[in-house]
């Protein structure tokens, strides 16, 4: 579930709070409370609740619960946590209404009514905003789930497009009659990257490594293919162990770059891939040359929605005048 709380949540918090705020003044008015209970106690207990919802939505939740399941520590840290915010609203409510903190009878008994103040102060919203993230991500589950099948029939016909393999197989009988030690190369080339295809077609993610070594087999075809029309380089700035991305993505990037950029037969279509610790990046060159609107940025929208079932990290994309730039997470499954 992804707890990060988006603009639909924060108007959510802004009627629950705004309400709540309401209600608290006609209390006090009742009460006969002082102006500086209404100007100091209302947004302090309002601000010190909407930090303890951030507390548990963007720390405890996420750290103690959802990827770890260290309930005790997240048992234990939540008590903590709510009776120091619950015990600093307690005492800027003895401060406005003139009482001195000295005077607390008994530690235990302020520390008890400071650990039921929080909870008082976040239960109602927070549960509301649980609800709703668990249906959200149930309604976004659905629809990603259904979205993924479809994006499996995709990815199966685009490995088997049979224009990969028409041009491929041209390139191949020209390479026979003037280059045949090129085109065993090229036989070999084109059988791995058929036999990573099929190994692969089943997989959700795998591990970068081979995705570089399918990535290099692949451009390979592309020099051979295009000669001096485009210029790739891989750039490994750390190590690829442990790394994975989402099975094909370095294909639907590489495709991206020959699919919308025609040379102009000057300069050629530069392209580099570069691995760093926590993303896969892919920058070229762009050319003049206009592509249909209805197949562009097909390729990137399906890796986009396969990174949303994977993962809660979004691929970046910066489309300047002279240079497309595309980066994507590198996953790290936990144990």
């Amino acid at each position: 579930m992804n707890t990060k709380l988006n603009k639909s949540d924060w108007v959510l918090i802004a009627l629950l709070y705004g309400a709540t705020l309401i209600l608290n003044a006609i209390d006090y008015y009742r009460s006969n409370n002082k102006l500086i209970e209404y100007v100091v106690d209302l947004p302090t207990s309002s601000l010190l609740s909407i930090v303890l919802i951030l507390i548990f939505l963007y720390f405890l939740i996420p750290k103690y619960l959802i990827n770890r399941r260290k309930y005790a520590s997240f048992f234990f840290l939540s008590l903590l946590i709510l009776t120091f915010i619950g015990c600093l609203d307690k005492i800027s409510g003895i401060l406005t209404s003139g009482k001195s903190i000295y005077n607390i009878p008994n530690i235990f008994l302020f520390l008890q009514s400071g650990l039921y103040n929080a909870t008082d102060m976040i239960g109602f919203p927070l549960g509301v905003l649980l609800i709703k993230k668990f249906y959200e991500g149930q309604t976004q589950f659905l629809k990603i789930e259904k979205q993924q099948k479809e994006n499996e029939l995709k990815l199966l016909r685009s490995q088997i497009d049979p224009h990969f393999l028409f041009n491929n197989l041209n390139t191949l009988d020209s390479l026979i009659d003037t280059d045949s030690e090129k085109a065993k190369e090229y036989i070999n080339r084109l059988s791995l990257i058929y036999r990573y295809l099929i190994q692969t077609k089943d997989s959700e993610v795998m591990e970068l490594s081979k995705e570089i070594q399918f990535a290099e087999n692949y451009i390979f075809l592309i020099k051979t293919r295009f000669e001096y029309d485009y210029d790739f380089e891989v750039i490994k700035n750390v190590s690829l162990k442990d790394s994975f991305i989402p099975t094909g993505a370095i294909q639907t990037l590489l495709e991206n770059v020959v699919k919308h950029n025609k040379p102009d037969g000057q300069q050629p279509i530069r392209a580099s891939i570069t691995i760093d610790e926590n993303r896969l990046t892919v920058v070229n060159t762009k050319s003049n040359f206009k592509v249909k609107n209805d197949s562009l940025g097909t390729g990137l929208d399906n890796l986009k929605t396969r990174y949303q079932l994977l993962s809660d990290q979004e691929i970046s994309i910066i489309n300047t005048a002279h240079n497309f730039k595309v980066s994507i997470p590198i996953i790290k499954l936990s144990e």
